[in-house]
């Protein structure tokens, strides 16, 4: 692991531990290196906190490729994991606390929001293939694109998930088993 993952592996876990009111020191703590160190990769806190959203989320579309190319899953079952895939190192983070993230760092918000809206082309070539397949109803999937989105993003605009004690992790698997399933009884 280079110095810049090594970072940004720590940030991670002194975010998780202390949500964003961490600081520089606490980092150079957790990786056991001196803050001179952090501040020659990154200047300050916020860019190495938009360095993290980009490093979460490049993590997130190596799993999604990892589903799309598992053959032992049917295209329904890729669809599904992919909608909510996290990598299993990002299991134990608390992305309840992003919800303040919106109004004390702005910049970093309009990063999660940009990644959220793009990188969708594995998704939805997945979906299309079940449309064609016929194991998924056809569909508007800007629609649900969108759905996915919104649900996402009110996960980090809002206090809801603290406020009702669900971890992210289940909000997300509700989430996608929602749309993929729908609330109808079968």
């Amino acid at each position: 692991m280079d110095l810049r993952e090594n970072i940004l592996q720590g940030t991670l876990e002194v975010f998780n531990a202390k949500g964003l009111k961490f600081t520089m020191d606490d980092i150079a703590k957790n990786r056991k290196i001196s803050k001179k160190t952090i501040y020659k990769v990154f200047h300050d806190k916020e860019e190495m906190f938009l360095a993290v959203v980009d490093y979460l989320f490049d993590c997130i579309k190596d799993e999604e490729q990892k589903v799309a190319n598992d053959e032992s899953l049917t295209t329904l079952e890729k669809v599904k994991k992919i909608l909510g895939v996290l990598p299993n190192s990002y299991m134990d983070i608390d992305f309840r606390q992003l919800y303040s993230v919106r109004e004390s760092f702005p910049k970093i918000y309009k990063k999660i929001e940009e990644r959220l809206e793009n990188g969708w082309e594995l998704t939805i070539s997945l979906i299309e293939q079940g449309i064609e397949e016929g194991v998924i109803r056809p569909i508007r999937i800007p629609i649900l694109k969108m759905m996915l989105e919104a649900s996402l993003e009110q996960f980090f605009q809002r206090d809801v998930l603290v406020t009702n004690k669900i971890k992210y992790q289940d909000a997300l698997a509700e989430v996608v088993d929602i749309l993929v399933e729908g609330i109808e009884t079968k």
